[in-house]
C-alpha cells in the first residue's frame, strides 16, 4: 500500500496554535540562538549549520533554503550508506578464508551476520531517504502525513526522514503497543 502524503490543502489549512491566546504554545525542546537568527539570509544552503537552521524564524519554516539544506543532508546520508555498503562487500570477500577452529569460524559468521543485518537496516533507510527527497521535490517535506502540521526543524535535524510530527508518532507508537502491528 503506497504511503499517503499530507495534501497541500492540509498544509494551507493549518493555523498556528500560537495565535490563539487560550491554547498555550507547544513546548520547544530546541533553544534558538538569537545571534544566529539572520545568518541564513547571507549564506548558501551548504554553508548553513544546524544551529543556524534552528535559529531561523518560524515564519520561514520550510523555505527554499531549508528545503535545500535538508536535501543536502539527505544526500550526504545516502552517500555515506552507499559507501558503507561497498565496504561491506569488500569486507565479506576478504573474510572468506577457511578457518579450521570452529569457535573462530563461528565468531566470523556472527560478525558477518551482524554486518548484513546492519546493511539491511541501511537498505530500508535508503528507501526512506529517497521518499524524503521526493517529498522535497513535491513540496510536502517537513509536514506531518497525518495532520498536515509542521514536523519541526529540531525533529527533522534528528531524523531527516521523519514523516510524522512528534505527537502523531507518539499516538502511532501507543496504538502499536496497545493493539499490535
Amino acid at each position: 500500500m503506497p504511503q499517503s502524503v499530507a495534501s497541500t490543502a492540509a498544509k494551507s489549512s493549518f493555523v498556528q496554535v500560537a495565535n490563539n491566546p487560550l491554547v498555550p504554545p507547544p513546548p520547544i525542546a530546541v533553544k534558538k540562538d538569537p545571534k544566529l537568527a539572520n545568518n541564513w539570509k547571507s549564506k548558501t544552503p551548504d554553508e548553513l549549520t544546524d544551529a543556524e537552521v534552528i535559529a531561523m524564524p518560524d515564519s520561514e519554516y520550510m523555505n527554499d533554503k531549508q528545503m535545500a539544506f535538508f536535501r543536502l543532508k539527505l544526500q550526504a546520508l545516502k552517500r555515506g550508506i552507499l559507501e558503507n555498503a561497498g565496504e561491506t562487500t569488500e569486507h565479506l570477500r576478504e573474510d572468506t578464508v577457511v578457518v579450521p577452529d570452529p569457535a573462530d569460524r563461528a565468531t566470523i559468521e556472527e560478525e558477518h551476520a551482524l554486518e548484513l543485518r546492519t546493511r539491511d537496516r541501511e537498505r530500508k533507510l535508503l528507501k526512506k531517504i529517497e521518499q524524503s527527497i521526493q517529498r522535497i521535490d513535491a513540496g510536502d517535506y517537513g509536514y506531518c502525513d497525518e495532520t498536515g502540521e509542521p514536523i519541526g526543524v529540531g525533529r527533522l535535524l534528528a531524523r531527516p526522514t521523519a514523516t510524522l510530527s512528534l505527537e502523531a508518532q507518539q499516538r502511532r507508537e501507543l496504538k502499536q503497543k496497545m493493539f499490535g502491528d
